[in-house]
């Protein structure tokens, strides 16, 4: 790689000195490095017109969330990404930042590989609207109530067939990647990160049936608003990765599916899953809803 692109959480990297030390390295060793506007730096997305075409390179310093945010902003590029972490476990990030330069020589000299992580797509309808709005998720999709504290009524279908109804405070459709977010604070199981499915958690549901739900990525779930009491209408608000919701409401629906597009992202160690997955567990697997 020799041309990298530098996206910056600047709340994170307070005078922005990690940037510029990786920067100023990879210029010094003959690279190409454009970093990010710091007006954009304070947008809660990268405006991908901004890339040079001839980026190889996405380098995000910062936490999960940011490098979460850069993955949905980029994906329509295929440019890999490589987290720095500058936030505290940092599931998701591949470098830590004592080992930033190592890890630069290394991608410099192509010691690396591409490891493609599946990402969901989800579609709003509205009842009685030709409307739609379609996000993608790398993490997770989530469903859940809006206002008062109060179950929701959550009808599950797949592939057109009713799996079930659940009266819960809210609905998780999450990656393998995002089995080791919110899921996991569900309830749901660990899943790895380089598996193809689809996963249902629900948030706290009032029956005994409180098991998640394992899919295979070509399914698709449609996840139906219900009813409230005395058949009056609900509002809820359905989220995508935690970045992006819309306001959904009883007879509206969620049409979710194995996105087309994948995230790259950029494997410099050899550390297994089982490995990562002991080392995070003994740190507290979870902690802000992180990913591995």
């Amino acid at each position: 790689m020799k041309h990298f692109f530098i996206v910056t959480n600047s709340q994170k990297d307070k005078n922005l000195t990690v940037t510029k030390a990786a920067h100023d390295y990879l210029v010094k060793k003959g690279m190409t490095c454009v970093v990010q506007d710091e007006e954009q730096m304070e947008l809660p997305y990268t405006d991908i017109d901004r890339i040079p075409e001839n980026v190889e390179c996405v380098l995000v310093l910062g936490g999960d969330g940011t490098l979460i945010q850069a993955a949905r902003d980029v994906v329509k590029r295929e440019i890999p990404l490589i987290g720095v972490n500058l936030g505290t476990l940092g599931y998701l990030a591949e470098v830590e930042q004592k080992n930033l330069f190592s890890a630069l020589d290394a991608l410099i000299a192509d010691q690396f590989e591409i490891e493609k992580r599946m990402m969901l797509s989800g579609t709003v309808t509205r009842r009685g609207s030709k409307e739609k709005n379609t996000e993608l998720a790398l993490n997770d999709i989530v469903i859940c109530r809006q206002g008062g504290l109060r179950i929701m009524e959550y009808c599950i279908y797949v592939n057109g067939e009713h799996l079930y109804t659940y009266g819960a405070d809210g609905m998780i459709i999450s990656t393998p990647t995002g089995s080791t977010g919110y899921s996991l604070s569900a309830g749901g199981p660990i899943i790895s990160p380089k598996a193809s499915m689809i996963l249902i958690t629900p948030i706290c549901p009032h029956t005994l049936n409180t098991r998640s739900i394992i899919l295979s990525p070509e399914d698709e779930i449609t996840v139906k608003i219900g009813p409230g009491r005395k058949h009056q209408a609900e509002q809820g608000e359905v989220s995508f990765d935690g970045a992006v919701s819309y306001v959904v409401s009883t007879g509206d629906q969620i049409r979710i599916r194995c996105a087309k597009e994948k995230t790259n992202f950029v494997k410099i160690y050899k550390d297994s899953f089982l490995e990562i997955l002991r080392e995070k567990m003994s740190d507290g697997i979870g902690e802000n809803g992180g990913s591995l």
